[in-house]
C-alpha cells in the first residue's frame, strides 16, 4: 500500500524546552542548525510522503510562517488556535484532510538517526491489513534525552505488550494509523493512547523494531545531547 500522507503533531506547548528560547515554539527550536520540525519533514519526504497535515496552536503564526517555506512534502495546516486538542483530538480534527487510507503520524520533538533504511519507508513495509496501529520502536539502549524505563515490549508475533513482559522498548513517535480506528469519536481533547487501547484490545496494535538511534529533544538536556551527537555525525 502506498501510504503517502502524514499527520505532524506540532501544537503542543513545549513547556520543558521553553527555557532555551522562550519566544520560539518547540517545533522551530534548532538542533545543529535545523528546526526540529524540518527533521520530521525531511524523514517523511525521503520516505515517500507526499502530503503532511500539521496542527498548530502555540505561537501558531510563527509556525505557519515557517510552514509556508517548506517545499516538501506538501503542507496543509489544521488550526487549533481556539482549543488545544491533545494528540488524539488533533488527529480527529485533521481526519478530513488526511483521507481514507492509513497515514503516518509523528511527533516533532525527536530525531531518528542512522538505521539501514529510512524510518518511514521501513515502517510502511511492515504495515499489514490486520493492523490499525503500527508503532516504530527502538531499544532503550539506543536512546538519548530519554529518562523513562521504556514504553512497551513486543510479543514474538509483534503485538504490543506491557514493558514488564519483555525487553523494554521505546516508542519513537512515528506510527501508522488507520482512519477507521477513530470512527465514532467526537473532536475533543483526548490522547492517542485512548485509540491505542482500542486497537490493542482488538489485537490490532503492533510494533516493529528500528535499527537506528532515537534522540528525544523535549528539554534542554535532550537538546544538548542531540546537538553533540549530530555534530559528531557531521564531522
Amino acid at each position: 500500500m502506498n501510504i503517502d500522507t502524514a499527520m505532524v503533531l506540532a501544537a503542543g506547548l513545549g513547556t520543558r524546552i521553553r527555557s532555551l528560547d522562550p519566544e520560539t515554539p518547540k517545533p522551530l527550536i534548532k538542533v545543529a542548525g535545523m528546526a526540529l520540525i524540518d527533521y520530521s519533514f525531511e524523514m517523511l519526504a525521503d520516505g515517500g510522503v507526499r502530503k503532511a497535515v500539521v496542527n498548530v496552536h502555540h505561537r501558531a503564526d510563527q509556525l505557519e510562517a515557517h510552514l509556508a517555506g517548506v517545499e516538501r512534502p506538501e503542507i496543509a495546516v489544521s488550526d487549533e488556535r481556539e482549543r488545544l486538542l491533545e494528540t488524539g483530538g488533533g488527529i480527529l480534527k485533521a481526519l478530513p484532510m488526511l483521507g481514507k487510507d492509513p497515514f503516518f503520524c509523528t511527533n516533532t520533538d525527536a530525531i531518528l538517526l542512522g538505521g539501514s533504511e529510512n524510518p518511514a519507508s521501513f515502517l510502511r513495509r511492515q504495515w499489514t491489513e490486520d493492523c490499525d496501529a503500527l508503532l516504530l520502536m527502538v531499544p532503550l539502549s539506543e536512546t538519548s534525552g530519554y529518562q523513562g524505563q521504556g514504553d512497551f515490549s513486543l510479543t514474538p508475533e509483534g503485538l504490543i505488550a506491557d514493558r514488564s513482559e519483555g525487553a523494554p522498548l521505546v516508542f519513537t513517535g512515528l506510527q501508522i494509523l488507520r482512519p477507521a480506528l477513530f470512527d465514532g469519536a467526537e473532536v475533543e481533547p483526548v490522547s492517542t493512547r485512548a485509540f491505542w487501547e482500542k486497537a490493542r484490545a482488538a489485537g490490532r496494535m503492533r510494533g516493529v523494531l528500528f535499527d537506528g538511534r532515537w534522540m528525544h529533544v523535549g528539554d534542554p538536556e535532550g537538546h544538548r545531547l542531540a546537538e553533540e551527537r549530530l555534530g559528531k555525525e557531521v564531522n
